[in-house]
């Protein structure tokens, strides 16, 4: 028997594969970012790595445990892809927006965890301070800062996963246009005359164009504060 036929029947018959943190979150990226995959199983990851499921818990405590590691990776991801200047602060938090949104496109079964969970690691942190910082050197400060932070994070976050897992959903292609309201709003006109009035324009809007324009909205919030307590 050669040596690649040893290793092939070596993993057929479930021969251990040497684990760690990065590798099992590795492969869960690799899982996430596969067509359609609304969800990564412990089961899969473990098909993935050639190992038994069983041995992923030996280095995460349950699957919530797993799902946080793997959200906080593609949050630090985001991250990551910020190149503006610390003092161009509306550039930075809008590249990081569009970078979050992105990425959750990429992988939608870890961006929809967002909805539920904060991961508390060190990545999740590094964003946490940029905001923040962000929000600093735009002039706010105390209730201000938290505020406009809280907003412009719950607004990224949620919404963002929001679109990736409808657009997994449809199998819609990423950073492609899909339609805010699907169904065609064909009511009466003396009943709901302002949604007959502005059918065409409602039709028209689309989610990545709200995404942003509630990311722009954050920031004009944040250059009046600043202005008003100056």
């Amino acid at each position: 028997m050669t040596t690649a036929t040893r290793s092939a029947s070596a993993r057929r018959g479930g021969a251990k594969t040497r684990l760690d943190h990065d590798t099992i979150v590795a492969a869960g990226l690799k899982l996430a970012a596969q067509p359609g995959v609304a969800s990564v199983s412990v089961r899969d990851l473990g098909a993935e790595l050639g190992a038994d499921p069983t041995a992923i818990y030996r280095h995460f405590r349950g699957k919530d445990e797993l799902m946080r590691s793997l959200l906080d990776e593609v949050i630090g991801m985001s991250l990551d892809r910020v190149d503006a200047s610390p003092d161009d602060w509306k550039a930075g938090l809008t590249q990081l927006a569009v970078a979050t949104l992105d990425l959750f496109e990429t992988y939608p079964a870890i961006g929809v965890e967002a909805v539920v969970l904060t991961t508390g690691g060190p990545r999740e942190l590094d964003v946490i301070e940029f905001m923040l910082d962000a929000f600093s050197r735009a002039g706010l400060e105390g209730d201000d800062l938290a505020h406009h932070y809280a907003l412009m994070a719950s607004h990224v976050l949620a919404n963002a996963a929001a679109i990736a897992h409808s657009r997994n959903e449809r199998g819609t292609e990423a950073s492609g246009a899909s339609p805010w309201i699907e169904s065609p709003l064909l009511v009466d006109p003396a009943q709901h005359p302002l949604i007959a009035a502005l059918r065409l324009r409602l039709r028209a809007l689309d989610d990545r164009y709200l995404f942003m324009l509630g990311v722009e909205s954050v920031i004009e919030s944040a250059e009046r504060t600043a202005s008003a307590s100056r």
